[in-house]
């Protein structure tokens, strides 16, 4: 048995990539070539079939969205989401949205 009920990642290895554009072309001067290049913290997940989501926690000095994956046990489904619901209770993050430079005036 686990003493812990939840993992906190980082959602992926770099802030959300411009509007329109499929996958980042670099990170930190590297080329990357597959998702699991940028997605390392999601993919484990996705093999094991554990419940994870994903809800916004802040914003890099760039303005662009930083995401925080919470993981679950095997059938902890519940759990995630209440965990989830809790953080976006405590924090503004959710309400918050990216500044878009080219994003028509309303």
């Amino acid at each position: 048995m686990q003493p812990y009920d939840l993992l906190l990642t980082p959602t992926m290895a770099t802030t959300a990539f411009n509007a329109g554009a499929m996958r980042p072309t670099e990170l930190a001067g590297k080329p990357m070539a597959s998702p699991g290049d940028w997605t390392p913290f999601c993919e484990p997940f996705n093999l094991t079939g554990q419940p994870a989501a994903t809800i916004p926690c802040g914003f890099a000095t760039n303005g662009l969205p930083i995401g925080l994956q919470i993981v679950g046990r095997w059938h902890g489904d519940a759990t995630v989401l209440r965990a989830a619901a809790a953080y976006e209770d405590a924090t503004p993050w959710h309400d918050q949205r990216p500044v878009l430079d080219d994003a028509p005036a309303a």
